[in-house]
């Protein structure tokens, strides 16, 4: 069986994903079979398995730094928000329903057992297993049925880091408060602990260091500074969502809906020289873009109906009439659409009228569409009528069926894997739609700057075509590179050996 090691945060955007990738390249690099495990979580950002499973993206990027095929082992439950109260519960890659915070709060328990099977059998194939927390383990209003920090650790018998981010400021405070809230028993599996996203001198830490070591008793493994790393985000607390992004020749405007989904389609575009990827939630913030994108959602009807309320609706509709190019996503393609109705409620329930840029209709059902295609871009007209026959590859993920009506050619042809072809998404003037995520991913990316700059003048052959594989390893490597010279790996190691004991502690 693996050993296991466990990476936990004093907070929720902690770091924790990165360095867990981190942590799975380095163990390869040095001839380690090494797979990434997070039991549950909470994220719209989520991919399709090869058997059209369902899983959390964090855990995909974790997949490919350990190089190994995502496997929904490795993320058995997904919670994915549909209210601020609400999730649907996706368990071994398969929705079993909408919950409740209160109801998925009881049913968790129940839970146990898939995610041991699916760790164990992860264990049986691997020398390491890097866990993953989630949020803080010093919830304790919800410690006692605990499965994805210190109850997980217990079952995996796995010692923990715990990771600060000193970025947001009171690091030494939220460290030694949560191991201030653990029981002793998991103060005990506590193991070492990590500074992250650091900016400056590390000496200026030294005695800060030197004084929590000596009140928790637990070592410092290491200071990561501050790292400018490009991999895909976990959840909607991702900097990129708030970031200024440098100003370029292109501006790419994202709408950022409240329960925004797979916001990770549009990262390709933001590594192409000159060009501005920004998220929009507020009309004044909207400008002048050379396309407008609209991504996925988890409740597309509330968050068409926010967007019609703080009047970004009326500014998409008034550039769209004046000719901009307007391309939307799953969700997104949705609200474009007249109709969008959800009789069975499976989000939101009832019906309302779309934005009336594309005509086509879109109907939810209990089944979710779960799949992985391969796709070319039919002819298509209007602003964007240069990526007719260019391929790409992607997944789609969906409760909702769209039907075109009279005046709307489809978007692209769909291969699914092993399955026969069907056309796919809307055309109508230059408003698009799509249900495949990953969209983006290839040489769609480069072909849209192409297009975007002959537009204003510029020229479009200097965009280069992204290998997205490249660029990922070139990543994962560097991220290996710095962790290599900024934690202590000796240290590491050793605690990784030495594992705990049945009970949760040490082994001497």
């Amino acid at each position: 069986m693996a050993k296991a090691i466990m990476v936990q945060g004093t907070m929720s955007n902690a770091g924790k994903s990165f360095l867990v990738a981190g942590l799975c390249r380095i163990f390869r690099q040095d001839g380690y079979r090494v797979a990434p495990f997070k039991s549950q979580n909470m994220a719209l950002n989520s991919f399709i398995t090869t058997e059209g499973l369902e899983m959390g993206r964090a855990q995909v990027m974790q997949a490919e730094a350990a190089g190994v095929e995502p496997s929904v082992r490795m993320n058995p439950i997904l919670l994915k928000p549909t209210n601020d109260t609400g999730s649907q519960v996706i368990v071994n890659g398969v929705p079993i329903g909408n919950m409740d915070a209160a109801v998925y709060y009881q049913y968790k328990r129940k839970l146990v057992k898939p995610i041991m099977e699916a760790y164990d059998s992860l264990a049986a194939e691997n020398d390491i297993l890097v866990l993953e927390g989630a949020g803080s383990p010093a919830e304790i209003n919800l410690k006692q049925e605990d499965i994805v920090n210190m109850g997980m650790a217990k079952l995996a018998h796995a010692p923990v880091l715990l990771a600060g981010d000193i970025d947001r400021g009171g690091v030494f405070a939220s460290l030694y408060g949560t191991m201030a809230l653990l029981e002793e028993s998991e103060r005990a599996m506590v193991k070492g602990m990590i500074i992250n996203k650091f900016r400056g001198d590390a000496e200026l830490l030294k005695p800060g260091l030197r004084m929590l070591e000596e009140r928790t008793h637990v070592p410092f493994v290491g200071v990561v500074p501050y790292l400018p790393i490009e991999l895909d985000d976990e959840d909607s607390l991702s900097e990129r969502l708030s970031g200024r992004p440098k100003e370029g020749v292109l501006d790419l405007v994202v709408i950022r809906w409240p329960k925004v989904s797979n916001f990770t389609d549009f990262n390709p575009l933001a590594r192409i020289p000159g060009v501005t990827l920004r998220y929009v939630d507020r009309p004044e913030c909207f400008g002048e873009p050379d396309i407008v994108l609209l991504p996925g959602t988890k409740n597309v009807m509330g968050d068409l109906a926010w967007m019609r309320n703080n009047g970004l609706e009326n500014c998409i509709r008034r550039y769209a009439s004046q000719g901009g190019p307007v391309l939307g996503i799953c969700g997104g393609y949705q609200m474009l659409g007249m109709t969008i109705r959800d009789p069975e409620h499976v989000e939101s329930g009832g019906s309302m009228q779309g934005m009336g840029l594309l005509p086509v209709d879109t109907v939810y059902a209990r089944e979710k569409v779960r799949t992985r295609v391969r796709g070319t871009v039919l002819p298509v007209g209007g602003e964007l009528r240069e990526l007719s026959g260019v391929p790409f590859v992607g997944y789609e993920i969906h409760m909702g069926r769209t039907t075109r009506r009279e005046g709307a050619a489809p978007f692209a042809v769909l291969q699914e894997l092993g399955g026969a072809e069907k056309e796919d998404g809307a055309v109508c003037g230059n408003v698009y739609g799509t249900y495949a995520h990953g969209f983006f991913d290839a040489e769609p990316a480069s072909a849209l700057a192409r297009i975007l700059l002959r537009k204003k003048g510029f020229d479009g052959d200097a965009i280069q075509s992204v290998d997205a594989h490249a660029f990922k390893e070139q990543q994962y490597n560097q991220l290996a590179d710095a962790l290599r010279t900024h934690l202590d790996l000796k240290k590491i190691y050793a605690i990784l050996e030495q594992g705990l004991s049945e009970g949760g502690e040490a082994d001497v």
